[in-house]
Protein backbone atom coordinates (compact mmCIF):
# COMPACT_ATOMS: atom_id res chain seq x y z
CA UNK A 1 0.00 0.00 0.00
CA UNK A 2 2.73 2.44 0.97
CA UNK A 3 4.66 1.57 -2.17
CA UNK A 4 1.72 2.47 -4.39
CA UNK A 5 0.99 5.60 -2.30
CA UNK A 6 4.55 6.96 -2.48
CA UNK A 7 4.87 5.94 -6.10
CA UNK A 8 1.80 8.04 -6.86
CA UNK A 9 3.22 10.99 -4.89
CA UNK A 10 6.61 10.66 -6.56
CA UNK A 11 5.00 10.87 -9.99
CA UNK A 12 3.28 14.16 -9.23
CA UNK A 13 5.14 15.75 -6.33
CA UNK A 14 8.85 15.91 -5.62
CA UNK A 15 8.36 14.64 -2.07
CA UNK A 16 11.67 14.06 -0.19
CA UNK A 17 12.38 10.39 0.37
CA UNK A 18 9.47 9.05 -1.67
CA UNK A 19 11.89 7.62 -4.22
CA UNK A 20 13.29 5.24 -1.61
CA UNK A 21 10.28 3.00 -2.10
CA UNK A 22 11.57 2.09 -5.54
CA UNK A 23 14.44 0.17 -3.95
CA UNK A 24 13.96 -3.46 -2.96
CA UNK A 25 16.62 -3.18 -0.25
CA UNK A 26 14.87 -0.26 1.49
CA UNK A 27 11.44 -1.89 1.44
CA UNK A 28 12.88 -5.23 2.57
CA UNK A 29 14.60 -3.54 5.50
CA UNK A 30 11.42 -1.71 6.45
CA UNK A 31 9.49 -4.99 6.20
CA UNK A 32 11.88 -6.71 8.63
CA UNK A 33 11.71 -3.83 11.13
CA UNK A 34 7.91 -3.60 10.93
CA UNK A 35 7.54 -7.34 11.32
CA UNK A 36 9.79 -7.37 14.37
CA UNK A 37 7.88 -4.49 15.95
CA UNK A 38 4.54 -6.22 15.37
CA UNK A 39 5.64 -9.59 16.77
CA UNK A 40 7.59 -8.19 19.73
CA UNK A 41 5.07 -5.59 20.89
CA UNK A 42 1.76 -7.17 20.00
CA UNK A 43 3.06 -10.68 20.66
CA UNK A 44 3.31 -9.94 24.37
CA UNK A 45 -0.20 -8.50 24.41
CA UNK A 46 -1.58 -11.55 22.61
CA UNK A 47 0.11 -13.88 25.08
CA UNK A 48 -1.51 -12.01 27.98
CA UNK A 49 -4.87 -12.27 26.21
CA UNK A 50 -4.45 -15.99 25.63
CA UNK A 51 -3.59 -16.43 29.32
CA UNK A 52 -6.79 -14.65 30.34
CA UNK A 53 -8.84 -16.81 27.97
CA UNK A 54 -7.00 -19.89 29.27
CA UNK A 55 -6.01 -20.88 25.74
CA UNK A 56 -3.43 -23.34 27.02
CA UNK A 57 -1.78 -26.39 25.49
CA UNK A 58 -2.92 -29.80 26.71
CA UNK A 59 0.19 -31.93 27.03
CA UNK A 60 0.09 -35.73 26.65
CA UNK A 61 2.56 -37.41 28.99
CA UNK A 62 5.22 -39.09 26.84
CA UNK A 63 7.74 -39.44 29.63
CA UNK A 64 9.96 -36.63 28.36
CA UNK A 65 11.98 -34.47 30.73
CA UNK A 66 10.31 -31.12 31.46
CA UNK A 67 7.35 -31.97 29.25
CA UNK A 68 4.54 -31.67 31.78
CA UNK A 69 5.83 -28.28 32.93
CA UNK A 70 4.60 -26.92 29.60
CA UNK A 71 0.98 -27.71 30.37
CA UNK A 72 -1.13 -24.57 30.13
CA UNK A 73 1.36 -22.66 27.96
CA UNK A 74 -0.69 -20.51 25.54
CA UNK A 75 -1.00 -21.90 22.03
CA UNK A 76 -2.35 -20.49 18.74
CA UNK A 77 0.60 -18.06 18.78
CA UNK A 78 0.94 -18.59 15.04
CA UNK A 79 -1.50 -15.69 14.74
CA UNK A 80 1.42 -13.44 15.76
CA UNK A 81 3.60 -14.84 12.97
CA UNK A 82 0.89 -14.50 10.33
CA UNK A 83 0.20 -10.90 11.34
CA UNK A 84 3.94 -10.19 11.26
CA UNK A 85 4.07 -11.50 7.69
CA UNK A 86 0.90 -10.09 6.17
CA UNK A 87 0.91 -6.53 7.52
CA UNK A 88 4.45 -5.55 6.37
CA UNK A 89 3.82 -7.25 3.02
CA UNK A 90 0.64 -5.25 2.50
CA UNK A 91 2.49 -2.06 3.45
CA UNK A 92 5.69 -2.40 1.44
CA UNK A 93 5.18 -4.85 -1.43
CA UNK A 94 3.70 -4.30 -4.88
CA UNK A 95 0.28 -5.82 -4.40
CA UNK A 96 -0.33 -6.20 -8.14
CA UNK A 97 2.58 -8.66 -8.33
CA UNK A 98 1.34 -12.21 -9.03
CA UNK A 99 3.99 -13.77 -6.80
CA UNK A 100 3.04 -11.58 -3.83
CA UNK A 101 -0.62 -12.45 -4.39
CA UNK A 102 0.16 -16.17 -4.39
CA UNK A 103 2.17 -15.89 -1.18
CA UNK A 104 -0.59 -13.95 0.60
CA UNK A 105 -3.21 -16.49 -0.50
CA UNK A 106 -1.08 -19.41 0.72
CA UNK A 107 -0.36 -17.69 4.05
CA UNK A 108 -3.97 -16.86 4.83
CA UNK A 109 -5.34 -20.16 3.51
CA UNK A 110 -3.02 -22.42 5.52
CA UNK A 111 -3.18 -20.12 8.53
CA UNK A 112 -6.97 -20.47 8.61
CA UNK A 113 -6.73 -24.27 8.36
CA UNK A 114 -4.26 -24.34 11.25
CA UNK A 115 -6.40 -21.92 13.27
CA UNK A 116 -9.47 -24.14 12.87
CA UNK A 117 -7.42 -27.13 14.00
CA UNK A 118 -6.15 -25.28 17.09
CA UNK A 119 -9.62 -23.89 17.85
CA UNK A 120 -11.12 -27.39 17.90
CA UNK A 121 -8.32 -28.64 20.16
CA UNK A 122 -8.46 -25.75 22.63
CA UNK A 123 -12.07 -24.62 22.75
CA UNK A 124 -13.87 -27.82 21.78
CA UNK A 125 -11.51 -29.89 23.96
CA UNK A 126 -10.97 -32.34 21.10
CA UNK A 127 -7.30 -33.36 21.15
CA UNK A 128 -7.54 -34.77 17.62
CA UNK A 129 -8.37 -31.35 16.23
CA UNK A 130 -9.39 -30.97 12.60
CA UNK A 131 -9.64 -34.31 10.82
CA UNK A 132 -6.51 -35.07 8.84
CA UNK A 133 -8.41 -35.44 5.57
CA UNK A 134 -9.64 -31.84 5.83
CA UNK A 135 -6.10 -30.59 6.42
CA UNK A 136 -4.93 -32.46 3.34
CA UNK A 137 -7.84 -31.12 1.28
CA UNK A 138 -6.87 -27.60 2.32
CA UNK A 139 -3.24 -28.19 1.40
CA UNK A 140 -4.30 -29.65 -1.93
CA UNK A 141 -6.33 -26.48 -2.54
CA UNK A 142 -3.24 -24.32 -2.06
CA UNK A 143 -1.19 -26.57 -4.34
CA UNK A 144 -3.82 -26.44 -7.08
CA UNK A 145 -4.07 -22.63 -6.93
CA UNK A 146 -0.29 -22.19 -7.04
CA UNK A 147 0.19 -24.81 -9.75
CA UNK A 148 -2.59 -23.35 -11.89
CA UNK A 149 -1.20 -19.82 -11.53
CA UNK A 150 2.33 -20.96 -12.39
CA UNK A 151 1.01 -22.75 -15.47
CA UNK A 152 -1.61 -20.36 -16.85
CA UNK A 153 -0.95 -16.87 -15.46
CA UNK A 154 0.60 -14.46 -17.97
CA UNK A 155 2.47 -12.81 -15.10
CA UNK A 156 4.55 -15.93 -14.45
CA UNK A 157 7.37 -16.06 -16.99
CA UNK A 158 11.10 -16.56 -17.30
CA UNK A 159 13.63 -14.81 -19.50
CA UNK A 160 16.36 -16.65 -21.34
CA UNK A 161 19.08 -15.71 -23.79
CA UNK A 162 18.51 -16.09 -27.50
CA UNK A 163 21.80 -15.91 -29.36
CA UNK A 164 22.06 -14.65 -32.91
CA UNK A 165 22.69 -17.84 -34.84
CA UNK A 166 24.71 -16.19 -37.60
CA UNK A 167 27.27 -14.81 -35.16
CA UNK A 168 27.74 -17.71 -32.75
CA UNK A 169 31.24 -19.03 -32.23
CA UNK A 170 32.03 -21.75 -29.75
CA UNK A 171 35.32 -22.41 -27.96
CA UNK A 172 36.67 -25.62 -26.48
CA UNK A 173 34.61 -25.11 -23.32
CA UNK A 174 31.38 -24.81 -25.30
CA UNK A 175 30.91 -21.22 -24.08
CA UNK A 176 29.90 -18.36 -26.32
CA UNK A 177 32.74 -15.99 -27.21
CA UNK A 178 30.52 -13.04 -28.02
CA UNK A 179 27.73 -11.11 -26.34
CA UNK A 180 25.37 -10.95 -29.29
CA UNK A 181 22.09 -12.09 -27.83
CA UNK A 182 18.68 -10.87 -26.77
CA UNK A 183 16.47 -11.75 -23.80
CA UNK A 184 13.31 -13.63 -24.66
CA UNK A 185 10.43 -13.73 -22.17
CA UNK A 186 8.44 -16.96 -22.30
CA UNK A 187 6.01 -19.15 -20.40
CA UNK A 188 7.92 -22.15 -19.16
CA UNK A 189 7.77 -25.04 -16.69
CA UNK A 190 11.53 -25.05 -16.28
CA UNK A 191 13.04 -25.43 -12.84
CA UNK A 192 16.50 -25.82 -11.34
CA UNK A 193 18.22 -29.15 -10.65
CA UNK A 194 20.92 -28.76 -7.97
CA UNK A 195 24.45 -30.14 -8.43
CA UNK A 196 23.97 -30.72 -12.17
CA UNK A 197 25.67 -28.91 -15.05
CA UNK A 198 23.19 -27.19 -17.41
CA UNK A 199 20.89 -27.59 -14.44
CA UNK A 200 17.48 -26.85 -15.91
CA UNK A 201 14.63 -29.32 -16.08
CA UNK A 202 11.32 -28.81 -17.88
CA UNK A 203 8.35 -30.51 -16.24
CA UNK A 204 6.64 -30.78 -19.61
CA UNK A 205 9.22 -33.45 -20.52
CA UNK A 206 7.43 -35.81 -18.13
CA UNK A 207 4.65 -36.07 -20.69
CA UNK A 208 6.15 -34.87 -23.99
CA UNK A 209 8.59 -37.80 -24.10
CA UNK A 210 5.54 -39.80 -25.14
CA UNK A 211 4.56 -37.30 -27.83
CA UNK A 212 5.33 -33.61 -28.36
CA UNK A 213 1.63 -33.09 -29.06
CA UNK A 214 0.90 -33.72 -25.39
CA UNK A 215 2.69 -30.57 -24.22
CA UNK A 216 -0.63 -28.76 -23.73
CA UNK A 217 -1.49 -31.38 -21.10
CA UNK A 218 1.65 -30.74 -19.06
CA UNK A 219 -0.48 -29.33 -16.26
CA UNK A 220 -1.73 -32.86 -15.57
CA UNK A 221 1.69 -33.77 -14.17
CA UNK A 222 2.85 -30.33 -13.06
CA UNK A 223 -0.01 -29.48 -10.68
CA UNK A 224 0.05 -32.84 -8.82
CA UNK A 225 3.81 -32.41 -8.26
CA UNK A 226 3.20 -28.95 -6.80
CA UNK A 227 0.47 -30.36 -4.54
CA UNK A 228 2.80 -33.08 -3.24
CA UNK A 229 5.53 -30.52 -2.50
CA UNK A 230 3.14 -28.25 -0.57
CA UNK A 231 1.74 -31.13 1.50
CA UNK A 232 5.19 -32.58 2.25
CA UNK A 233 6.86 -29.36 3.41
CA UNK A 234 3.81 -28.12 5.31
CA UNK A 235 3.56 -31.39 7.25
CA UNK A 236 7.34 -31.41 7.72
CA UNK A 237 7.22 -28.06 9.51
CA UNK A 238 4.25 -29.27 11.55
CA UNK A 239 6.14 -32.37 12.73
CA UNK A 240 9.27 -30.32 13.50
CA UNK A 241 7.31 -28.07 15.84
CA UNK A 242 7.87 -30.23 18.89
CA UNK A 243 10.55 -28.37 20.85
CA UNK A 244 10.72 -24.74 21.93
CA UNK A 245 12.02 -22.62 19.07
CA UNK A 246 12.91 -25.54 16.79
CA UNK A 247 10.47 -24.92 13.92
CA UNK A 248 10.64 -21.14 14.33
CA UNK A 249 14.43 -20.86 14.22
CA UNK A 250 14.78 -23.41 11.43
CA UNK A 251 12.18 -21.55 9.36
CA UNK A 252 14.03 -18.25 9.87
CA UNK A 253 17.25 -19.83 8.55
CA UNK A 254 15.40 -21.23 5.54
CA UNK A 255 13.76 -17.84 4.98
CA UNK A 256 17.12 -16.05 4.79
CA UNK A 257 18.28 -18.62 2.22
CA UNK A 258 15.14 -18.12 0.14
CA UNK A 259 15.57 -14.33 0.31
CA UNK A 260 19.02 -14.66 -1.29
CA UNK A 261 17.64 -16.95 -4.01
CA UNK A 262 14.72 -14.61 -4.73
CA UNK A 263 16.95 -11.55 -5.01
CA UNK A 264 19.42 -13.27 -7.34
CA UNK A 265 16.70 -14.87 -9.49
CA UNK A 266 14.94 -11.54 -9.92
CA UNK A 267 18.08 -9.61 -10.83
CA UNK A 268 19.12 -9.75 -14.48
CA UNK A 269 22.81 -9.08 -13.83
CA UNK A 270 23.27 -11.62 -11.01
CA UNK A 271 21.16 -14.34 -12.62
CA UNK A 272 23.14 -13.93 -15.85
CA UNK A 273 26.46 -14.08 -14.00
CA UNK A 274 25.46 -17.16 -11.97
CA UNK A 275 23.77 -18.75 -14.98
CA UNK A 276 20.50 -19.35 -13.14
CA UNK A 277 16.93 -18.87 -14.34
CA UNK A 278 16.00 -15.19 -14.53
CA UNK A 279 12.44 -14.70 -13.27
CA UNK A 280 11.06 -11.22 -14.01
CA UNK A 281 9.36 -9.50 -11.04
CA UNK A 282 10.33 -12.26 -8.61
CA UNK A 283 12.64 -9.91 -6.69
CA UNK A 284 9.49 -8.44 -5.16
CA UNK A 285 9.29 -11.66 -3.16
CA UNK A 286 12.24 -10.39 -1.11
CA UNK A 287 9.77 -8.06 0.63
CA UNK A 288 7.54 -10.95 1.59
CA UNK A 289 10.32 -13.24 2.78
CA UNK A 290 11.87 -10.39 4.76
CA UNK A 291 8.57 -10.08 6.63
CA UNK A 292 8.63 -13.85 7.09
CA UNK A 293 12.12 -13.82 8.61
CA UNK A 294 11.28 -10.85 10.84
CA UNK A 295 8.12 -12.57 12.08
CA UNK A 296 9.99 -15.80 12.86
CA UNK A 297 12.77 -14.01 14.74
CA UNK A 298 10.28 -11.81 16.61
CA UNK A 299 8.21 -14.83 17.60
CA UNK A 300 11.37 -16.63 18.69
CA UNK A 301 11.66 -13.99 21.44
CA UNK A 302 8.69 -15.68 23.13
CA UNK A 303 9.00 -19.19 21.68
CA UNK A 304 12.63 -19.94 22.61
CA UNK A 305 13.25 -22.14 25.65
CA UNK A 306 11.40 -21.93 27.98
CA UNK A 307 8.56 -21.01 25.63
CA UNK A 308 5.96 -18.50 26.74
CA UNK A 309 3.76 -19.39 23.77
CA UNK A 310 3.44 -22.15 21.17
CA UNK A 311 2.66 -21.41 17.54
CA UNK A 312 0.26 -24.35 17.19
CA UNK A 313 -0.87 -25.59 13.82
CA UNK A 314 -1.86 -21.99 13.04
CA UNK A 315 1.82 -21.24 12.65
CA UNK A 316 3.47 -24.52 11.70
CA UNK A 317 1.19 -25.42 8.79
CA UNK A 318 1.50 -21.88 7.45
CA UNK A 319 5.30 -21.76 7.80
CA UNK A 320 5.80 -25.01 5.90
CA UNK A 321 3.32 -24.04 3.19
CA UNK A 322 4.92 -20.62 2.76
CA UNK A 323 8.37 -22.17 2.34
CA UNK A 324 7.06 -24.67 -0.22
CA UNK A 325 5.15 -22.11 -2.30
CA UNK A 326 8.02 -19.62 -2.16
CA UNK A 327 10.52 -22.23 -3.39
CA UNK A 328 8.14 -23.16 -6.21
CA UNK A 329 7.71 -19.57 -7.38
CA UNK A 330 11.47 -19.00 -7.63
CA UNK A 331 12.02 -22.40 -9.30
CA UNK A 332 14.07 -23.87 -6.44
CA UNK A 333 11.63 -26.57 -5.29
CA UNK A 334 14.00 -29.42 -6.20
CA UNK A 335 16.47 -27.90 -3.73
CA UNK A 336 13.96 -28.24 -0.87
CA UNK A 337 15.47 -31.53 0.42
CA UNK A 338 18.72 -29.61 1.02
CA UNK A 339 17.70 -26.31 2.64
CA UNK A 340 14.69 -27.98 4.33
CA UNK A 341 16.88 -30.89 5.39
CA UNK A 342 15.82 -30.58 9.04
CA UNK A 343 12.15 -30.92 8.03
CA UNK A 344 13.08 -33.87 5.81
CA UNK A 345 14.95 -35.66 8.61
CA UNK A 346 12.03 -35.15 10.98
CA UNK A 347 9.57 -36.48 8.39
CA UNK A 348 11.71 -39.48 7.51
CA UNK A 349 12.21 -40.41 11.16
CA UNK A 350 8.45 -40.75 11.59
CA UNK A 351 7.99 -42.68 8.34
CA UNK A 352 10.84 -45.06 9.15
CA UNK A 353 9.69 -45.58 12.72
CA UNK A 354 6.09 -46.38 11.79
CA UNK A 355 7.04 -48.51 8.76
CA UNK A 356 9.62 -50.56 10.66
CA UNK A 357 7.27 -51.06 13.61
CA UNK A 358 4.49 -52.36 11.33
CA UNK A 359 6.91 -54.56 9.37
CA UNK A 360 8.43 -56.20 12.44
CA UNK A 361 5.05 -56.67 14.09
CA UNK A 362 3.76 -58.43 10.99
CA UNK A 363 6.89 -60.55 10.57
CA UNK A 364 7.81 -61.33 14.18
CA UNK A 365 4.55 -60.70 16.01
CA UNK A 366 6.11 -57.86 17.99
CA UNK A 367 6.77 -54.35 16.75
CA UNK A 368 10.31 -53.01 17.06
CA UNK A 369 11.55 -49.43 16.87
CA UNK A 370 14.51 -47.76 15.20
CA UNK A 371 14.43 -44.69 17.45
CA UNK A 372 13.57 -44.39 21.12
CA UNK A 373 10.78 -42.07 19.98
CA UNK A 374 9.88 -40.20 16.82
CA UNK A 375 10.09 -37.51 15.52
CA UNK A 376 13.82 -37.72 15.93
CA UNK A 377 14.12 -34.70 18.25
CA UNK A 378 12.24 -36.73 20.89
CA UNK A 379 14.74 -39.57 20.38
CA UNK A 380 17.51 -37.26 21.59
CA UNK A 381 15.35 -36.10 24.49
CA UNK A 382 14.93 -39.73 25.54
CA UNK A 383 18.74 -40.05 25.49
CA UNK A 384 18.89 -37.31 28.12
CA UNK A 385 20.07 -34.38 25.98
CA UNK A 386 18.57 -31.08 27.10
CA UNK A 387 15.90 -29.59 24.87
CA UNK A 388 17.75 -26.29 24.34
CA UNK A 389 20.91 -28.14 23.24
CA UNK A 390 18.96 -30.26 20.73
CA UNK A 391 17.38 -27.14 19.23
CA UNK A 392 20.72 -25.32 19.00
CA UNK A 393 22.32 -28.29 17.22
CA UNK A 394 19.43 -28.58 14.77
CA UNK A 395 19.84 -24.86 14.03
CA UNK A 396 23.53 -25.44 13.31
CA UNK A 397 22.59 -28.24 10.91
CA UNK A 398 20.06 -25.90 9.31
CA UNK A 399 22.73 -23.22 8.81
CA UNK A 400 25.13 -25.73 7.23
CA UNK A 401 22.40 -26.91 4.85
CA UNK A 402 21.54 -23.29 4.01
CA UNK A 403 25.16 -22.58 3.11
CA UNK A 404 25.31 -25.74 1.01
CA UNK A 405 22.14 -24.66 -0.80
CA UNK A 406 23.65 -21.29 -1.68
CA UNK A 407 26.85 -22.99 -2.82
CA UNK A 408 24.82 -25.01 -5.36
CA UNK A 409 24.45 -21.80 -7.38
CA UNK A 410 27.96 -22.45 -8.69
CA UNK A 411 28.63 -26.04 -7.61
CA UNK A 412 27.53 -28.05 -10.65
Amino acid sequence: MLYHFFNFINNYIDFPGSGLFEFISFRAGMAVITSLVITLIFGGKLIDYLHKKQVGESIRDLGLEGQMEKTGTPTMGGVIIIAGIIIPTLLFAKLDNIYIQLMLIATVWLGVIGFIDDYIKVFKKNKKGLAGKFKVIGQIGVGVIVGAAMYWSDGVTIKSKTFYASEISVNSNDDYNNKDYSWEETKSLKTTIPFVKNNEFDYSWLITWISSDLKKYSWLVFIPIIVIIVISVSNGANITDGLDGLATGTSAIIGITLAIFAYLSGNLVFSDYLNIIYIPNSSELVIFISSFVGACIGFLWYNSYPAKVFMGDTGSLALGGIIAVFAITIRKELLIPVFCGVFLIENLSVVLQVSYFKFTRKKYGEGKRIFLMSPIHHHYQKKGIHEAKIVARFWIIGILLAVLSIVTLKLR
